[in-house]
């Protein structure tokens, strides 16, 4: 819970609580999860009862088929995630390529990056032999079901697949317990689309999810401060730099879900965009999902970065201490607002100055 450097941690087995002498936290083994990996309570429930080998009590006695359905999944997600990364260390073009990035072997283990190799069909051969393995396969968003021409009867032994991942450097996201949910396939060589995620399935949902978090959370002890940026490699470069609370939303803008999430957290989150037209406009996309949650003791912070230059690159240009002084010096979310709509009137006018006061007064009032 603390920098500390004598043993004033304890945990009483026959009691079933722990204290922290240094600084007085006390609770359950539940109350540890909670606080410690940043769980909520069902997350930690589930968590500790997956270690104890039981099966959580539902509700009105719910049947637990589809909880044994999502643990298969979660199994396939995880053979999967080995797979890429069995095929990351038998592609010397895949290694070539992260070494032109910057990034060490270090840094792709800690991360899990892998290699979804060219073919259409490395994943089906692997995992999908049977048709339960290849409706398992389609239901975490692993392979595309072919389409069917018009007329075409449905041929037996189950659905025609093929790889959805393939010819790039892949991603895995991972929950708050460090379960593969999802992945993020980037293209090696020139190809569209750039960055490639997956569907939204019965474990991944992306306007839940943030890539990094987990990673972040298992390095550090107490995260004080939460970077935002826009992709799967500025995250990894910059904790290679040292930097490693970066995280980022899945292709995806911010959503209330993931303010929420951040916010549980820590308190201080900074939003870092690109200093083009786009990277503008996604920013004041962030702003305008940040107002609801802009309550007393939060920091939101706006960080615009020199044209050209994304995270990765420009961390891998200046360095970290470099970079974090820009951090230190983002725009505070109250300063953010009133410049940008300050460059839509004449603040020289009486009238422009009214318009301005119109304009900002639905914004404000979403402000708790």
């Amino acid at each position: 819970f603390h920098g500390e450097k004598t043993p004033s941690f304890y945990v009483s087995q026959q009691k079933q609580f722990y204290h922290c002498f240094g600084c007085g936290a006390h609770g359950t083994a539940l109350g540890f999860l909670i606080e410690h990996d940043r769980l909520s309570f069902p997350e930690a429930v589930e968590d500790l009862a997956g270690r104890a080998g039981l099966e959580v009590p539902r509700e009105g006695g719910q049947d637990t088929t589809r909880d044994r359905l999502q643990d298969d999944l979660f199994a396939l997600m995880a053979h999967a995630d080995q797979h890429f990364r069995d095929c990351l260390k038998d592609s010397e073009r895949a290694k070539e390529y992260l070494r032109q990035r910057g990034l060490v072997g270090e840094t792709a283990v800690r991360y899990h990056l892998g290699y979804a190799p060219p073919g259409w069909d490395n994943l089906v051969k692997k995992f999908g032999s049977t048709e339960a393995g290849r409706y398992a396969l389609l239901s975490c968003g692993l392979v595309i079901e072919r389409e069917k021409k018009p007329g075409e009867a449905e041929k037996p032994g189950g659905p025609g697949v093929y790889d959805r991942f393939r010819d790039r450097i892949m991603f895995p996201i991972r929950d708050t317990r460090g379960r593969v949910v999802g992945f993020g396939g980037r293209v090696i060589d020139a190809g569209e689309p750039k960055y490639l995620n997956s569907p939204e399935t019965p474990l991944f949902h992306k306007g839940r999810e943030l890539y990094g978090l987990y990673e972040a959370r298992q390095q550090l002890r107490n995260i004080e401060r939460l970077l935002v940026v826009e992709g799967y490699m500025d995250v990894v470069r910059l904790a290679q730099a040292g930097i490693h609370y970066a995280v980022a939303t899945l292709g995806t803008s911010t959503t209330p879900e993931h303010l929420a999430r951040m916010f549980r957290v820590c308190n201080d989150v900074v939003f870092c965009f690109d200093g083009d037209r786009a990277g503008r406009t996604a920013a004041w996309r962030a702003l305008e999902t940040c107002l609801a949650h802009a309550k007393e003791g939060r920091q939101l912070k706006f960080l615009f970065l020199p044209e050209g230059h994304d995270p990765d690159t420009l961390v891998a240009e200046e360095g970290k201490a470099a970079f974090e002084a820009r951090v230190e010096g983002a725009m505070p979310l109250s300063e953010y607002l009133v410049q940008n709509l300050a460059q839509q009137v004449d603040l020289d006018t009486v009238d422009g100055r009214a318009r301005l006061a119109e304009i900002a007064k639905p914004l404000l009032q979403r402000v708790p």
